[in-house]
């Protein structure tokens, strides 16, 4: 979620038996002290997601992860191996995002406790690799030893009763959760997601080797447009910044800024609290499981 990323909806998800995470994107060192520090006072575990080659003042929050103690510490979008030490050292548990089965045993030996391995189903910025949830974790599961977490294209129990049974151990949301009472973004937003069906996703950044999944929006559109023109690497850094991120999400301007969205939105048809959300997955989980053993006895 970047810097729309809430201290509250991450707190409400630990609360509901989930690992709540918040992502520093390119927030500066005082806006993540800030978020900290109501992390801190909520009293939950929480996790906190650092894209490394996206943080600008990358050093200043490692430092304030390590002054904080942070439970968990989350790292995608680049080489995780320099900060593992010295978190490890504090007694941080490391997760490490990835998108493919040399990127996870690199993690595995530098000492990442969890791997989160991401379809490009998902929300947001992702690897231009492509690899989908369904083929990635089967495969990792071969060569992996420590737990395996799926991200990208999940949303309900069926997703949750797939990933288990596809050997990973949990499940990572995101998209989903944008769409639940407590979260704080956009009406605009939300009904973007409940009203989504399966085509209302798009990629862009294709042709400057970066790829971003948006909900289809004026904003979004006009991005596919200006890629048509020969969109320099430069000016799609600067189009998708996370002020841009900002004006969709929480001001819900979809002409003037955009909003991630995963191809789970396809399936999301209601707002219900995280709490809801969350034991009726693990419901829907229990029963597609059983049904699936049912089939085979």
């Amino acid at each position: 979620m970047g810097n729309i990323s809430s201290a509250e909806l991450a707190a409400t998800v630990s609360l509901a038996g989930g690992l709540g995470t918040v992502g520093v994107g390119t927030m500066d060192s005082s806006r993540v002290r800030e978020m900290l520090e109501e992390l801190k006072t909520l009293n939950v575990p929480y996790a906190v997601n650092i894209p490394i080659n996206v943080t600008p003042c990358l050093e200043a929050v490692m430092e304030l992860l390590l002054e904080y103690c942070v439970p968990v510490v989350s790292l995608s979008a680049g080489n995780p191996k320099p900060y593992m030490t010295k978190l490890k050292e504090k007694g941080i548990k490391i997760i490490v995002v990835v998108a493919s089965i040399k990127q996870a045993l690199k993690a595995e030996e530098a000492g990442a406790d969890v791997i989160v391995a991401e379809g490009y189903e998902a929300a947001g910025i992702n690897s231009t690799l492509e690899s989908t949830t369904m083929t990635l974790i089967p495969q990792l599961v071969k060569h992996i030893r420590v737990p395996i977490v799926a991200a990208g294209g999940i949303g309900d129990g069926r997703g949750l009763a797939a990933a288990l049974s596809l050997g990973a151990s949990g499940v990572q949301m995101g998209t989903r959760f944008i769409a639940t009472k407590e979260a704080p973004y956009h009406t605009n937003y939300k009904e973007k997601i409940i009203q989504a069906n399966d085509t209302s996703t798009l990629v862009v950044g294709r042709s400057v080797g970066k790829i971003r999944r948006l909900l289809h929006t004026p904003y979004a559109e006009m991005l596919l447009e200006e890629e048509k023109c020969l969109l320099t690497s430069e000016l799609f850094d600067e189009k998708t910044s996370e002020t841009y991120h900002e004006i969709g999400a929480i001001h819900g301007e979809l002409d003037k800024g955009f909003i991630n969205g995963g191809q789970i939105a396809g399936l999301i048809d209601d707002i219900p609290s995280v709490d809801q959300l969350i034991t009726t997955m693990i419901e829907e989980a229990r029963s597609h499981l059983k049904r699936s053993l049912d089939l085979i006895l």
